[in-house]
């Protein structure tokens, strides 16, 4: 579709894209990632190319992390010297993510992460009593370092994919920290959402990827809403029901993915 015609969409397309990207994001704020699964589709069935796509996609979901953070930090559920550790050592593997995201074949890319998450997705089924309950485990100084390695590994794949590393992280920080479901979405959410979607979203920009700013708008504001209300039910629900959302999500990232 030519850009000239984006530019005229009429009030039905907005609303669409609003209301997938409201969906997408209150989902991923309630099971801790996959916000892609469909507001980056979205994007290009509107018409959008794939680099522009994602960095637009990249952009707005910052807005997730914004509107989840503003509910996790009013309601404490988080550690701030975790968060800080997160962000930086996530960082690093999201920069370089976003400056190789041209050079690694989108297929095979999407495909071996679609497999990753259905693994990790029946990983958590399968362990019923995985994340019920905070298990510290790991967070001492050789912890944090091969914690911090497996993180970097994940921020690359943040910054070079369209979907499902939050779901990486969230399991990531249930299964080697220790933490229960609802402490790792609200980190996840925070660092990831917020710090590690905007960082990239930058460094994607730099490395030559177009945003398409006119939709930003409404993609800000159902990302901003979303996330919010996502958050808001997580502080209601319990930590089985969160991992129940977390499990259905990433069947659903893992078979797009592959599909």
């Amino acid at each position: 579709m030519p850009l000239f015609y984006l530019c005229t969409m009429d009030w039905i397309n907005s609303l669409g894209l609003f209301i997938g990207s409201f969906i997408s994001n209150t989902l991923a704020s309630l099971s801790g990632g996959g916000a892609g699964l469909l507001q980056f589709p979205l994007l290009i069935f509107f018409g959008l190319p794939f680099s522009v796509a994602l960095a637009t996609h990249k952009v707005a979901s910052v807005a997730l992390g914004l509107g989840a953070a503003f509910t996790h930090i009013k309601q404490r559920s988080f550690s701030y010297p975790i968060a800080i550790y997160l962000v930086v050592v996530g960082s690093v593997g999201v920069v370089i993510g976003a400056n190789i995201v041209l050079l690694i074949p989108e297929q095979f890319a999407e495909k071996l992460l679609g497999l990753m998450i259905l693994a990790i997705g029946l990983y958590s089924r399968f362990k019923k009593e995985l994340g019920q309950t905070e298990s510290p485990q790991h967070r001492d100084r050789w912890g944090f370092i091969i914690g911090g390695l497996g993180l970097i590994t994940i921020g690359i794949i943040n910054g070079s994919l369209t979907a499902g590393s939050g779901l990486l992280v969230t399991m990531f920080l249930v299964r080697w920290f220790g933490f229960n479901y609802k402490q790792a979405v609200a980190l996840t959410l925070l660092c990831v959402g917020l710090f590690w979607n905007g960082i990239g979203g930058v460094a994607i920009v730099q490395a030559g990827a177009p945003v398409y700013w006119p939709w930003l708008p409404i993609l800000l504001i159902g990302s901003f809403v979303g996330g919010g209300l996502g958050a808001y039910l997580t502080t209601r629900y319990s930590n089985q029901m969160i991992k129940i959302c977390f499990e259905i999500l990433t069947f659903a990232v893992g078979v797009k993915l592959l599909v």
